[in-house]
């Protein structure tokens, strides 16, 4: 098939570079406020792991071709899919884009809108077509591993109220749908509010065991007891039920605040929603009033470690990150922070700048603890998983490890001399 992707998302990046691999003649028109020569020195990209070295071998063989406005990108053979997958804010963008582009798309071609917006704009954006068709597909790659989830899907959430549309779709995506049968197809509304719902679903989850893992502080219980309970009942599982100081994220944040506008403008007010992202805000602090307990208030002139700047493991990301409401607070208390990420650094600076109180490390994740009175821990890289304990003791001045993921065994930290503050778990020497 001859398929054109618009947008500069990561959704756009991963379909160009899945799609031409697997045969399909693919041109990619990037969103004017990201074209390819910054999005190919974006961290966020570079470090998606495969995808951009599939994006350069589509480029070298052919199957992929780039362009750099909406004129390169018609003009010759027509095409069959036009694969939509741009931020929520670039809608009215979007929808401009379709009406020119649509000269470029052979009769009976759809629409596959792969964006998140509001619920009922893959039917606006039909209406737009002049008799094409559009179906709704819901973004569900993971960020760090959006390759993988994307060329081995566990599900397609198609939006779709034609057959042939559907049909078309399902031969587009035929690849990834050999091991089993992924599609699972409702109306396009429902496809919409459905890919919201999920995310929404998912965030209480996390929001309420945080909220459990503070009232486990309160009482002297290890949090980790409870979680192993919850999860054993089969009515809930153990998905998304690992506490922590806070989530982010470019997309999932993003999805949230859809999902409260979509509330809102229904004339429906979810007080639900309100506490699960006033809980998250405030969990974000959580480190940082566990430093200022453990000190008394007494954090001017201390000097702490960071490990982990990006919103989770795999991505250089640092949208909604924890790291930067910690950040904010440390400084506000004249604390001096050398913070580590093998990805993040980069984003860090171009959003806090060269600040006085700022020290950033990229190597060996210990040089940042040289000197420190406390390590915290808010990013679960993997790197981070295993330290040499005894030298990490040895370069903490006040033996104090503040673990945001809950991924430390307290009972080996406090053996190894060392004070453990976690998310509703704690021990000391």
């Amino acid at each position: 098939m001859r398929v054109l992707i618009h947008g500069s998302e990561l959704a756009a990046a991963t379909a160009a570079a899945a799609l031409s691999w697997v045969g399909h003649r693919t041109t990619w028109l990037p969103h004017a406020s990201a074209d390819w020569p910054a999005l190919s020195a974006s961290g966020w990209l570079t470090s998606e792991p495969e995808l951009m070295r599939r994006l350069e071998e589509g480029l070298d063989q052919g199957s992929l071709r780039l362009v750099a406005d909406e004129r390169d990108a018609v003009g010759g053979e027509p095409y069959d899919v036009f694969w939509l997958a741009v931020s929520p804010d670039q809608r009215q963008d979007a929808a401009d884009s379709v009406e020119r582009l649509m000269d470029g798309l052979c009769p009976g071609a759809v629409l596959v809108n792969n964006s998140t917006f509001p619920v009922g704009e893959t039917e606006l954006l039909e209406s737009r077509l002049g008799g094409c068709r559009a179906v709704a597909l819901a973004d569900l790659l993971e960020e760090g591993r959006a390759w993988e989830t994307f060329t081995r899907p566990s599900r397609w959430l198609l939006g779709c109220d034609d057959d042939r549309a559907e049909r078309q779709v399902r031969e587009l995506l035929r690849a990834f749908n050999r091991r089993r049968e992924v599609f699972q197809r409702m109306p396009r509304r429902a496809a919409e509010l459905t890919k919201l719902a999920i995310n929404g679903m998912l965030a209480t989850r996390i929001s309420y065991m945080n909220d459990i893992a503070g009232l486990a502080d309160s009482l002297g219980v290890d949090v980790e007891y409870v979680r192993q309970g919850m999860g054993a009942d089969s009515r809930i599982g153990y998905e998304y039920l690992y506490p922590g100081c806070g989530f982010g994220g470019p997309n999932f944040s993003r999805d949230l605040m859809r999902l409260a506008d979509v509330q809102s403008a229904s004339g429906r007010h979810s007080a639900l929603l309100d506490q699960v992202l006033d809980i998250n805000e405030h969990k974000k602090e959580t480190l940082f009033r566990k430093l200022w307990a453990h000190f008394h208030g007494r954090l001017e002139g201390r000097c702490v470690a960071i490990w982990g700047a990006a919103f989770k493991p795999g991505t250089a990301r640092i949208d909604q990150a924890p790291v930067l409401t910690l950040l904010r607070a440390l400084w506000a208390q004249g604390v001096r922070v050398r913070l580590h990420d093998p990805a993040a650094i980069p984003a860090v600076l171009a959003e806090v700048g060269e600040h006085p109180l700022l020290e950033v490390f990229r190597g060996e994740p210990l040089e940042a603890c040289e000197g420190a009175d406390a390590l915290l821990l808010v990013t679960e890289w993997k790197a981070y998983w295993n330290p040499d304990w005894t030298q990490l003791a040895e370069r903490l001045g006040e033996k104090l490890l503040l673990d945001g993921r809950n991924i430390y065994d307290p009972a080996h930290v406090a053996a190894c001399g060392m004070h453990y503050r976690g998310i509703g778990r704690r021990a000391d020497p």
